[in-house]
């Protein structure tokens, strides 16, 4: 039972810790690179190739650190939850995509490279060297 009760917690820790990272560089993007005056903020196709940066940059770290907590904190099924998180992240993004639009280009680069392959990596990165 005290196995269950760390998986799950490391499933919350993950979601949260991922949520932390990607809110800390969306903000810290926004204050780096802020948008010029009159960039609608919820229409990325206005915007130019310099403000994609922090918002990929956030999917990807945010996934990957909270991919990295959940299989640093889990009792088993270490990969699983890694991937669990990749996929959580995942579906936020595919909401994003319907939410906020975007240039297909990054569309597609946001939806393959940030989310499962980050889960992946934070899995990666756990893993004990032989």
């Amino acid at each position: 039972m005290k196995n269950v009760f760390r998986n799950i917690a490391s499933i919350l820790a993950g979601v949260i810790i991922g949520m932390v990272v990607n809110m800390g560089l969306i903000i810290a993007g926004t204050r780096l690179i802020p948008l010029a005056a009159g960039i609608d903020p919820m229409n990325a196709e206005m915007w130019d190739l310099k403000y994609f940066l922090f918002p990929f940059l956030a999917h990807a770290i945010g996934t990957l650190a909270g991919a990295y907590i959940a299989a640093r904190i889990s009792f088993n099924r270490h990969r699983i939850y890694a991937l669990s998180i990749g996929a959580f992240f995942l579906l936020g993004g595919t909401y994003m995509v319907f939410v906020l639009p975007a240039p297909l280009w990054f569309i597609s680069a946001d939806l393959i490279l940030a989310y499962i392959p980050m889960g992946w990596l934070g899995w990666k990165l756990t893993a004990k060297k032989a």
